[in-house]
């Protein structure tokens, strides 16, 4: 671990590779799991703005369950997250010829009908960010469904944290990003 400004970051975004090969996996990120994607409290509202624009992009069960629930839910420990299609698949997944699970509020983005991208825990995925009072702490989180994206990351040689370059970008800021890229680049200059 180590300290970059307001944050304490895990050496394993660094070391570990990773390039998402959804031919593989076909997005089975987006329709695993108990829980749905983390929200930050400022992306409930914009969730709640652009969804009429995401509708038309929707799955009738993903209309379903957000119009059963909302477009967020708010979980036991009081976080908010997007809700899910019978505690399975994310409500705005949606899945394109091939069969691979898609965002719908990403799709909607790509079509110039949205300017959000999608939540950001997503866009940040396999980094995950949990907030404490005086810091953030920016860890890898491995899920044996993306052991081939860590396949094709180590043989294209790929790190985490130029995988979700844009994403770091976006939580952070580029002042802060360019930090971590030099600090990498000492920890492999150091080995």
């Amino acid at each position: 671990m180590f300290q970059l400004g307001k944050t304490i970051v895990s050496e394993e975004i660094i070391e570990k590779d990773f390039l998402c090969n959804l031919s593989a996996c076909k997005g089975a990120c987006c329709i695993d799991g108990d829980a749905g994607a983390p929200l930050e409290p400022d992306e409930t509202k914009i969730l709640e703005a652009i969804y009429p624009k995401v509708k038309p992009f929707l799955r009738k069960v993903g209309i379903e369950a957000i119009e059963a629930q909302g477009t967020f839910i708010t979980n036991e420990d009081g976080d908010f997250e997007t809700p899910l299609i019978n505690n399975a698949d994310c409500a705005y997944v949606i899945f394109d010829k091939n069969n691979v699970a898609l965002c719908a509020i990403e799709e909607a983005y790509n079509q110039g009908e949205i300017s959000w991208k999608k939540p950001v825990s997503c866009h940040l995925y396999p980094i995950r960010v949990q907030e404490y009072t005086e810091f953030s702490a920016i860890n890898y989180h491995k899920w044996q469904i993306c052991d081939d994206a860590c396949e094709l990351g180590k043989e294209l040689g790929v790190p985490v944290y130029k995988f979700v370059k844009e994403a770091l970008i976006r939580k952070f800021g580029e002042d802060w990003y360019l930090e971590l890229e030099k600090i990498a680049e000492k920890m492999s200059t150091s080995k």
